[in-house]
């Protein structure tokens, strides 16, 4: 099967951009006869975010360094140095 879409290390990869599909997120795993289907469905607004990246504005003065991910942010004695 083809798909369009980014080929990242081999696997297709897609994005979609429609009016009221604000923040949904799906992750699509397929083999031949199955797929195994994730979705994240907020809502049809971004608001359920803002909560986190008010806390990452937050904390981003106090944060030396670089940091990928949220999560160092909301677990930081987990986060590696």
């Amino acid at each position: 099967p083809e798909a369009r879409g980014a080929d990242v290390a081999g696997t297709r990869v897609h994005s979609v951009r429609l009016p009221g599909f604000v923040v949904a997120t799906e992750v699509v795993f397929g083999g031949d006869g199955e797929r195994l289907v994730m979705r994240h469905d907020p809502g049809l607004t971004p608001d359920p975010y803002a909560a986190g990246t008010l806390l990452a504005i937050r904390r981003v003065a106090e944060t030396p360094g670089v940091r990928r991910g949220l999560d160092t942010l909301l677990f930081p004695a987990d986060a590696p140095e």
